[in-house]
C-alpha cells in the first residue's frame, strides 16, 4: 500500500483513530503521525473525566437508602407524586431530560417534609447520570490524546451496560471509571473479569439472583438460574456467536457463574453493601464441561477459570479484532487487518497495548479512503473540537437522543451499532443538519470557518468543501455546511 502524504496521514490519525481534530492537533501529529498516536497507549489506561463522582457502592447504597425510605414512607400512608414515583422507575439517563416533578397535592407539614426528603434523595441518586455524561463529554472534546479516548469508549461499548433500569442505570458510569478505563491497555483477561465481576454488569444481566437449582440457596428459596450474563460474556464479549458453542455449554456456564452477585443491606457488617460478593448457598455444585473443557474447581474459582480459558481463546481474539477493525476502519474491514490484530492479540496474551499499537502500524488502517460515518456522539463530539469548544451544560447533550443514540442507554447488550446502515439514515441526517445549524448560530460567530475547515480536516479538505465554506453568507451558514460536509461526516 502506497504511502500517504505526512499531511493526509496526520490528518487521518486525528480524524479516524482519534475522535475529530481540535485547532492545531492536525499540525502538531504531521512530524510523525504513527509515534503521535502511540504515544497515546500508556499502562494507566484511559483518561477520567473530570469531577467528583460517588464509586458504584456509593450509589446503590444510597438507592437501597431511598427504597427504605420510601417503604417507611410508604407504609406511614405518605407516597411520592406520580410524576415522582415516574421517575423513580425511569432509567437514570433521563436526567439529561427534562425532570422538572410538578406540584404535589396537598400534605400536612409532616408528610410534606417527608415526601420533600423522598424526592430529594432521589434526584441525588440519578442526577448522577447526566453530570456524569456530560464530564465525559467534555473530557471528549477537549482531551489532546483522543485516541486514547476512542480506544476506551471502544470498550465501554463492547462490554455494554445500559440505563434501562435503575439500578444499573445509576452505576453506569461509575462502572466505566472503575472496571472499563483503567484496564484499557493491559491484558484483555483483567478487563474480563473486572467488568463481570462489576456490580452494573450483574444488575443489568440480571446475575445478582442467579441461583442454581442444587444449592443452598436454590432448594430453599426456590431462586432460579439465570442465563443472561454467562450468554452475552460467551456471545459478546468473547468468542462470538459463531465460535460453535451450544445451549447445554451455556447453561453450564451460567451454573458456574451462580455466587456471583452483589452485597445489599444485609450484607453491611461485612463491608460488603453495594460491592461485588461471591454467596456460595446458590452456588451450583459440582463440575462442568463447557466447550469441550472440564472444569472441577469449586465455588468461586469455577467460573474465573472459564473466563481465563474464553480470554485466551484465538476466537475471542479474532472475534474482537473484527471488532476493533470495524469501529476503526471499515464495516467491511480487510481480512489482513483483521489478521494482523489477531496475531497481535495472541503473541502478547492478549495485551490491548500492543494490539492498539499493531492497529496504528496497519497500512490497511492509512486507507485514504473515508470510510467510517459518525456515531451521533461522534459526529457531536467532533463539532464541539473543531470549533474548540466543550458542551457546557447537560442539555447541550440532549440532541444525541434525537439522533437515536440515549445517553448511557443503548437498546441491548450489544451496545451501540458501528455501521453506517444504522446512522445514515434520511431522518438522521435532518436531524444532525437541524443540530449544525443550531450549533452554528451559537458558535459560528466565535470562530472563523475556513480556518476552522482547514485545521478540523487538513488534506482531508476537499476543494468543493473549501469553497462552499469560503463563499457562504455568514460564519454560522459557513460552519453548518462544514459539519454537514460529506468528509466531515465520515472518518
Amino acid at each position: 500500500m502506497a504511502q500517504n502524504p505526512p499531511g493526509l496521514q496526520a490528518a487521518i490519525a486525528a480524524t479516524r483513530f482519534g475522535l475529530g481534530a481540535r485547532p492545531g492537533e492536525i499540525e502538531a501529529a504531521t512530524a510523525d503521525p504513527k509515534a503521535w498516536l502511540i504515544r497515546q497507549i500508556r499502562p494507566q489506561g484511559a483518561d477520567q473525566p473530570a469531577g467528583s463522582f460517588a464509586n458504584a457502592r456509593d450509589q446503590l447504597i444510597a438507592l437501597a437508602g431511598y427504597r427504605e425510605d420510601r417503604k417507611e414512607a410508604k407504609a406511614e400512608g405518605v407516597a411520592l407524586p406520580k410524576a415522582a414515583r415516574r421517575m423513580a422507575a425511569q432509567p437514570a439517563s433521563m436526567a439529561i431530560a427534562d425532570t422538572a416533578v410538578p406540584a404535589a397535592p396537598a400534605m400536612d407539614a409532616d408528610a410534606q417534609r417527608k415526601a420533600d426528603m423522598l424526592k430529594t434523595e432521589l434526584k441525588s441518586v440519578r442526577n448522577q447520570a447526566g453530570e456524569e455524561f456530560l464530564a465525559r463529554a467534555q473530557l471528549a472534546a477537549s482531551t489532546p490524546d483522543s485516541f486514547r479516548e476512542r480506544w476506551a469508549t471502544f470498550w465501554f461499548n463492547h462490554f455494554t451496560v445500559s440505563a434501562v433500569k435503575l439500578e444499573s442505570a445509576v452505576v453506569t458510569g461509575p462502572f466505566e471509571r472503575e472496571a472499563i478505563r483503567p484496564r484499557v491497555f493491559g491484558r484483555f483477561e483483567e478487563l474480563l473479569v473486572a467488568s463481570s465481576t462489576h456490580p452494573a454488569m450483574l444488575l443489568y444481566l440480571d446475575q445478582a439472583r442467579s441461583a442454581g437449582p442444587n444449592s443452598i440457596g436454590g432448594r430453599t428459596r426456590k431462586l432460579g438460574l439465570n442465563e443472561n450474563l454467562a450468554r452475552e460474556i460467551m456471545e459478546l464479549h468473547t468468542v462470538g456467536a459463531d465460535a460453535g458453542y451450544t445451549q447445554a455449554d451455556v447453561t453450564e456456564f451460567a451454573r458456574a457463574l451462580t455466587g456471583w452477585s452483589v452485597g445489599g443491606p444485609k450484607d453491611a457488617g461485612r463491608g460488603f453493601d453495594g460491592r461485588y460478593l461471591f454467596r456460595a448457598a446458590i452456588h451450583e455444585p459440582g463440575g462442568r464441561e463447557i466447550m469441550g473443557r472440564q472444569y472441577d474447581q469449586s465455588g468461586e474459582a469455577q467460573a474465573r477459570a472459564v473466563l481465563h480459558a474464553l480470554a485466551i481463546d484465538p476466537r475471542t481474539a479474532k472475534h474482537i479484532s473484527r471488532k476493533l477493525a470495524i469501529h476503526f476502519v471499515a464495516d467491511d474491514p480487510p481480512p489482513a487487518l483483521v489478521d494482523r490484530l489477531s496475531d497481535a492479540w495472541m503473541k502478547s496474551d492478549g495485551r490491548l497495548d500492543v494490539v492498539a499499537r499493531a492497529l496504528i502500524e496497519a497500512p490497511e488502517a492509512w486507507d485514504p479512503q473515508a470510510r467510517k460515518f459518525k456515531t451521533p456522539y461522534e459526529f457531536v463530539v467532533s463539532g464541539y473540537r473543531a470549533a474548540g469548544v466543550q458542551p457546557t451544560k447537560v442539555e447541550h447533550l440532549r440532541i444525541l437522543t434525537a439522533l437515536g443514540q440515549k445517553p448511557f442507554s443503548p437498546p441491548s447488550p450489544k451496545g451501540w451499532s458501528d455501521e453506517a446502515a444504522d446512522w445514515a439514515t434520511s431522518d438522521g441526517v435532518i436531524k444532525r443538519l437541524e443540530w449544525a445549524k443550531g450549533f452554528a448560530v451559537v458558535v459560528g460567530p466565535l470562530v472563523d470557518p475556513v480556518a476552522t475547515a482547514r485545521s478540523s480536516l487538513g488534506a482531508r479538505l476537499s476543494e468543493r468543501t473549501a469553497t462552499a465554506v469560503a463563499r457562504a453568507e455568514s460564519r454560522p451558514e459557513a460552519l453548518a455546511l462544514l459539519l454537514m460536509s460529506p468528509e466531515f461526516q465520515r472518518r
